[in-house]
């Protein structure tokens, strides 16, 4: 079993926030491949189901960003997986929008989403860095992963989530590189 884990913020008010991609790629994930819905579980909704021959876990923590690593804590705890079994798919304001990258381990770049989950589990988990873009200036970042996307946005934000869902069967055989590039080939397919 694997555990897919999506960062953001729970509320309404929040939904389509660019900080909330990573529950975004959940739904979609949850959406392709029929998932049940999501129940109330380890400070987060969870739902179990298969991506190909793989059993995995969704998780979304309803923690809120910064307490995040209490939930995926609770779920390691309680699933008896590893850090080498989950996955993070989090917002990255250092990629282009539309871009999504892969890597274990690693520095958080001030993302207080994976601060709380390295602080509280460890390091050496997967994370899916989905592309949001930067807004060029420092002053303006939080501001601008708080804010929803522009409606004009809304379709690459669709693209690429239709394309992580698509190429998961490759996360979750470690085929990372080829992960990526199944998704840059579908969103140089859009332009």
């Amino acid at each position: 079993m694997k555990l897919f884990v999506g960062l953001g913020n729970p509320g309404a008010q929040y939904r389509v926030n660019r900080h909330n991609i990573g529950f975004m790629a959940l739904d979609a994930l949850a959406s392709a491949y029929k998932f049940p819905p999501f129940r109330t579980r380890w400070h987060g909704e969870v739902s179990e189901g298969r991506i190909g021959d793989e059993r995995v876990l969704l998780l979304k923590p309803m923690t809120f960003m910064n307490d995040s690593g209490k939930s995926v804590g609770d779920a390691l705890r309680h699933s008896n997986l590893t850090l080498g079994d989950v996955t993070v798919f989090h917002d990255e304001l250092d990629l282009a929008p539309g871009k999504v990258r892969v890597k274990v381990g690693g520095g958080n770049a001030g993302h207080n989403g994976l601060r709380s989950i390295s602080a509280l589990v460890g390091n050496d988990y997967r994370r899916v860095r989905l592309g949001i873009g930067h807004p060029g200036d420092r002053a303006l970042v939080y501001p601008y992963v708080l804010g929803n996307f522009f409606s004009d946005e809304m379709p690459w934000v669709r693209d690429v989530l239709a394309a992580v869902a698509s190429a998961a069967g490759l996360l979750l055989e470690g085929a990372d590189a080829s992960f990526q590039n199944q998704i840059d080939l579908a969103m140089k397919a859009r332009s």
